[in-house]
C-alpha cells in the first residue's frame, strides 16, 4: 500500500495534459453544417476528424454560462451544484456567482488536485479563490463584449501569474483580456507549467452572436478568429495531450420579445408554466401573438426540473421568439433585447452545443448526441481522478 502511494505523485508527473476548450455559445450547427456556411475553420475540422464527435450535447437549466460551464466540470444540474444562473438571485444581492464557496459539489480540477495533479484555469467561471494551481479566473470590475479588466483578473489571480506570462509573451499585457490573450495564457501553461488539466474559457464569440445573431458573417468571422487560437494551442500541446473542445449552450436569432405578464402565468428559462387548469387553458388557447409552440411532454419536464413542483403544464415559444414578463408594459410583442440569445429550454429541437474529445485511446468517428451531464465523468476517466 505505502508503495501505491509513492507511485501516485510519479503518476500524476508523467500524466500528459488535458485541455479543455469551451467555446462560448458554440452550437453544433456552426461545426454540422460548416461546409454550407462557408466556414473556414481548419483546427476545429481537424479536431472532428480526429477525434470522437457527439452529433449535440443537450444542455442544463438554465442554458446560460455560468450554470452551464459548472456542471461540464461537475456533472450535475445548477439546482445540484448551486450556480443557478449568471447572477445571484435579487435577494442574496444580484451579483455574480463569482466564488467558489458558493459550489454545493465537487468539481474536476477539485479531483485533479486532490490526486496531485496540477490545474490551470483560463477565464473559467466560478474559480476566484478556487485551490487551482496556475489561476487567471473570470472576474471583472468593467467588461467589454467578451473581453474583460486584466487588472481585476490579476488581482484575483494567482499571485506573479500575469507578470510570468507577460514575460513569456509581452504582447499578453494589455488593458483587457480577450480570446488573443487567452489563448497566449493557455499555450504558456502548456509550455512553461506542470498543468495536467488546463481548463480554457474563450468568450469573445458569444459577445459577437449576441450583437449581430447566431451563424451571421460577424459571428462566423469571430470563430474563424477562434480557430487560430485552437491551433496555437494545438500545436503547443504535447502530441500525446488530450484536447476537448465543448460549449455551454447552443444559440438562437430572436426576432421578436414576447410579453407574457398577461397571461399570469409563470416564466422560467424559456418557457412558460402551468400550475393550474385554468392557467393551463390560457395557455393552449391564447391569440397567436403569444407565439406559445410545443407543449413540453411529463417526462421532459420532470427531466430538466425535477424541482418545479405542481406543474400541470408548460410550453416554449415558437421558433426565434422569447418570453419575457414585463409587468409595466402593456404590449405583447417586444423588439429583442439583442438579435442573439439562449438560455432558452435545454430540449429545444436542435438547441445544442458542442463536445469533441481527441487523445490517446479515443476512437475518432461521429456518435449520438449526448447529455452535458456525462461529460465531467468522461473527462474524468481520460484524467483517471473520481469526482466522488
Amino acid at each position: 500500500m505505502r508503495q501505491l502511494f509513492l507511485l501516485l505523485p510519479l503518476l500524476a508527473s508523467a500524466q500528459t495534459p488535458l485541455v479543455v476548450i469551451s467555446v462560448d455559445g458554440l452550437d453544433h450547427r456552426y461545426l454540422r453544417d460548416a461546409d454550407k456556411l462557408g466556414l473556414k475553420v481548419p483546427h476545429m475540422r481537424r479536431l472532428m476528424k480526429k477525434g470522437e464527435m457527439a452529433s449535440g450535447v443537450v444542455g442544463v437549466l438554465s442554458t446560460v454560462t455560468w450554470p452551464s460551464h459548472t456542471s461540464l466540470i461537475t456533472g450535475k444540474r445548477p439546482d445540484e451544484h448551486g450556480i443557478r444562473g449568471n447572477r445571484r438571485p435579487r435577494e442574496e444581492g444580484g451579483d455574480y456567482y463569482w466564488s467558489v464557496s458558493l459550489l454545493k459539489t465537487p468539481t474536476l480540477w477539485q479531483a485533479a488536485e486532490k490526486a496531485g495533479l496540477k490545474t490551470a484555469a483560463i477565464t473559467w467561471p466560478v474559480t476566484v479563490d478556487a485551490g487551482i494551481s496556475y489561476n487567471l479566473p473570470e472576474a471583472f470590475a468593467k467588461r467589454k463584449g467578451g473581453w474583460m479588466d486584466l487588472a481585476t483578473i490579476r488581482d484575483k489571480g494567482t499571485p506573479g501569474l500575469v507578470d510570468k506570462i507577460t514575460a513569456f509573451d509581452k504582447s499578453f499585457q494589455q488593458e483587457w483580456m480577450d480570446d488573443r490573450t487567452r489563448a497566449i495564457a493557455t499555450v504558456y501553461m502548456l509550455k512553461k507549467t506542470d498543468a495536467k488539466l488546463i481548463l480554457l474559457h474563450f468568450v469573445d464569440h458569444d459577445a459577437v452572436a449576441h450583437d449581430h445573431g447566431p451563424f451571421t458573417k460577424e459571428a462566423l468571422a469571430e470563430l474563424e478568429r477562434t480557430d487560430t487560437y485552437i491551433g496555437q494551442i494545438v500545436a503547443a500541446a504535447p502530441k500525446s495531450a488530450t484536447i476537448c473542445l465543448t460549449a455551454d449552450h447552443g444559440f438562437e436569432r430572436i426576432d421578436r420579445m414576447i410579453n407574457v405578464a398577461s397571461l399570469n402565468v409563470q416564466s422560467l428559462s424559456g418557457i412558460v408554466i402551468a400550475r393550474t387548469p385554468e392557467e393551463a387553458a390560457r395557455l393552449k388557447n391564447a391569440p397567436p401573438e403569444f407565439a406559445i409552440g410545443r407543449e413540453i411532454p411529463r417526462a421532459e419536464l420532470s427531466r430538466f426540473v425535477p424541482f418545479i413542483s405542481g406543474a400541470v403544464t408548460a410550453y416554449e415559444p415558437v421558433e426565434h421568439a422569447q418570453f419575457t414578463r414585463d409587468l409595466a408594459n402593456t404590449a405583447i410583442t417586444l423588439p429583442p433585447h439583442e438579435k442573439g440569445n439562449h438560455g432558452q429550454w435545454p430540449a429545444r429541437p436542435d438547441y445544442r452545443s458542442t463536445f469533441i474529445l481527441r487523445g490517446p485511446g479515443i476512437k475518432a468517428g461521429k456518435t449520438p448526441e449526448i447529455d452535458m451531464l456525462s461529460i465531467a465523468g468522461r473527462l474524468a476517466r481520460v484524467l483517471g481522478v473520481s469526482l466522488n
